[in-house]
């Protein structure tokens, strides 16, 4: 019952910072930017607080940190895939 709960979150978590970042993704590109922001996040969470991935599992706290990790993730998806226009 968890990993549906992972992939839900994750979609959410993956299309709330697309859209703020400006991208368009579908719903598998949106749980996967999710599920690898949450990692990101814990990360840069542990960093920042010293708590460790336990405290961060499903709360508040938890997806506020997935969120920042999947809009630093869809940062860097934007400067890699960035078209080049010319004039």
């Amino acid at each position: 019952m968890s990993i549906i709960v992972w992939i839900i979150l994750g979609g959410i978590v993956g299309w709330a910072a697309s859209r703020l970042m400006g991208r368009e993704e579908g719903i598998l590109a949106s749980i996967v930017i999710g599920i690898i922001g949450s990692f990101i996040g814990s990360i840069i969470a542990m960093a920042f607080t010293g708590a460790d991935q336990s405290y961060l599992a499903l709360s508040w706290v938890g997806l506020f940190w997935s969120f920042i990790g999947a809009v630093i993730l869809v940062a860097i998806l934007n400067a890699v895939r960035r078209p080049h226009h010319t004039v």
